[in-house]
């Protein structure tokens, strides 16, 4: 993946998507990585960080905001001269909710979708967040998309913006593991043929794979 100018090489696809905007989720304490910052660790040549939040620019967002908490100093600095907006959440070890409503509480800019994305998904590719709206403009019910593979839950879910108040709220969370359980009827299902949207980087064992999986050119389900 390019750098900068990748995100000037949007797709006239994207053009006739619904116009969405884009929350980063990179907030978190990384506890589980030990004592690195998984979203400072190089990956193919950048930070993690850096990684995931151009792919979400190269897809076309009105607008992006990246909400910082634990480092968030190196955070930012790792995402210098990009055109994102940055929400720090001062509540960040509360709990991803809390980085949620802090997010989409920040966006400025009219859209019809919102993107919840996990900085941690270097695998994700523009195209992957532009099917993931596209599936969200032509699905037949619901105002929450929840990609599937195998079986697995994913991310980012894709939400109506009419639904912002209510997440801001918190009466809507969109990283709950039982959102499906819980909104039947709003939420639809989007049934992917890879597993990018199920794959993050946790652990050192998470990042050694997916290293390796980038080395050997592969971003597809192994």
């Amino acid at each position: 993946m390019n750098d900068v100018n990748d995100m000037n090489d949007v797709s006239e696809t994207a053009t006739a998507l619904p116009a969405f905007s884009a929350v980063v989720l990179a907030a978190g304490m990384s506890s589980r990585m030990g004592a690195r910052h998984k979203l400072l660790l190089p990956v193919a040549g950048q930070p993690a960080v850096r990684r995931t939040v151009c792919a979400v620019l190269a897809a076309g967002p009105q607008e992006l905001v990246v909400v910082t908490g634990f480092q968030g100093r190196a955070v930012i600095e790792a995402l210098e001269d990009l055109p994102v907006g940055f929400q720090p959440n001062p509540r960040y070890e509360e709990g991803q909710m809390t980085s949620v409503a802090a997010g989409v509480a920040a966006l400025r800019l009219p859209c019809s979708v919102v993107l919840v994305c996990l900085a941690d998904q270097v695998l994700l590719e523009a195209g992957d967040y532009r099917e993931l709206v596209g599936a969200f403009g032509a699905m037949p019910r619901g105002s929450i998309l929840v990609p599937v593979f195998a079986g697995q839950r994913g991310n980012p879910v894709a939400f109506s913006a009419s639904y912002a108040a209510e997440v801001v709220a918190g009466h809507v969370n969109p990283g709950c593991r039982k959102l499906i359980a819980d909104h039947p009827d709003e939420v639809f299902v989007h049934e992917a043929s890879h597993d990018r949207f199920t794959t993050d980087m946790d652990t050192p064992e998470d990042y050694a794979r997916i290293v390796e999986r980038l080395r050997v050119g592969s971003t597809a389900c192994a």
